[in-house]
């Protein structure tokens, strides 16, 4: 019976796949990369190979006859990848965290010429970084090398791995690097800034002024039977564009607070009547300055910060005709002194809270 088990012991290492029949691992070495990172840390690595894939299978003495032998790198992949990145690459936390996926790490082995072996090192990484808890995606670095080496130099692999993997760090460095002061999806901060549209410049607008109220003379529209005196249309909008700079998303706005004058009328020139048509614009101005402080850096987000815009100037728009609407209600179109007087104080106070009048 002991001698049928040991043959049937022996047909089956026959049979078992190369991960089985392990050689000595390959040991990774720390490898100072040529660089220091001012953009970027490597954060984390993961290991995207597809499961059991060997790292690398290699060549014995022995002829082309010989199969190749399954190694594995030394504590496991994943360990052995992570700390060779970590003592390789400087960290600074205060830097982008950045993930290292390894998708492809393989080093095939085949008979060269004369009794040599000739290496062929595959390295594929994909890099991606977590902002505002969502996975940006970067660069992905395609490399290797080969190599020819005598049966009894496989001393020479890890080397030449080690290498492989510091050239795919090196490709991250310099894209990164030139990449980060205009790259959308490396900006780390967002910047907002809004200026006034107060040109005097166009024939049938006028955008908003403190020094220059409404005068008569910007109503030219025709005048309509509508049972009061006078008619006054106000609006805003705001135009921008983003761009990146030093590595940050600058939002520039420009805000647009105006009157159409060919939509503007009156029947009824007393400064009365005028005050209660200014008081309209300076309404929806108040409205604006509430739409800008709304649209502030911690308010946004990167993936979102233009339909968080659109939504808060919706909001904004439509709380200007409110509030337009319940002025005109409750001092009855300026026909109600003593309501058209508490409207005035209520105005001129949020104006000075904003700073629009001194």
């Amino acid at each position: 019976m002991l001698s049928v088990y040991l043959l049937f012991y022996h047909l089956l290492l026959g049979l078992l796949p190369y991960q089985a029949r392990q050689a000595s691992p390959l040991v990774l070495q720390p490898q100072p990369v040529p660089f220091t990172p001012r953009e970027f840390y490597v954060a984390e690595v993961t290991d995207a190979r597809p499961a059991g894939s060997p790292v690398a299978l290699l060549l014995a003495a022995g002829g082309p006859s010989v199969k190749p032998e399954a190694v594995a790198l030394q504590g496991g992949t994943l360990p052995a990848l992570r700390q060779f990145v970590r003592q390789s690459v400087p960290r600074n936390p205060a830097l982008r965290p950045v993930t290292m996926r390894v998708q492809e790490l393989q080093v095939r082995e085949a008979p060269g010429p004369g009794g040599t072996i000739d290496g062929k090192i595959t390295v594929t990484l994909a890099f991606d970084w977590l902002r505002e808890g969502q996975r940006v995606p970067l660069v992905e670095y395609r490399g290797g090398s080969r190599y020819r080496r005598l049966p009894s130099q496989r001393a020479v692999v890890a080397p030449a791995l080690q290498q492989a993997l510091v050239s795919g760090l090196v490709y991250l460095h310099t894209w990164i690097t030139q990449q980060a002061p205009r790259n959308p999806d490396l900006a780390t901060a967002i910047q907002v800034r809004f200026q006034d549209d107060v040109r005097q410049t166009e024939p049938d607008t006028l955008f908003y002024d403190p020094g220059k109220p409404l005068a008569w003379t910007d109503f030219t529209g025709p005048q309509r039977s509508q049972g009061f005196a006078a008619a006054v249309f106000p609006s805003f909008a705001y135009q921008g564009r983003p761009s990146i700079n030093q590595g940050k998303l600058r939002l520039d706005f420009t805000l647009k607070v105006y009157v159409v004058r060919s939509s503007s009328w009156t029947s009824t020139q007393t400064p009365y009547h005028l005050n209660h048509e200014q008081r309209h614009f300076d309404l929806v101005k108040l409205v604006a300055e509430r739409f800008r402080r709304k649209v502030q850096p911690d308010s946004l987000t990167f993936a979102d910060y233009n339909s968080i815009i659109q939504l808060q100037y919706l909001r904004s728009y439509w709380e200007m005709n409110r509030v337009q609407e319940q002025y005109d209600a409750e001092t009855h179109h300026g026909m109600d002194e003593a309501a058209q007087q508490r409207w005035n104080q209520r105005i001129d106070a949020e104006l000075r809270e904003f700073k629009v009048k001194s």
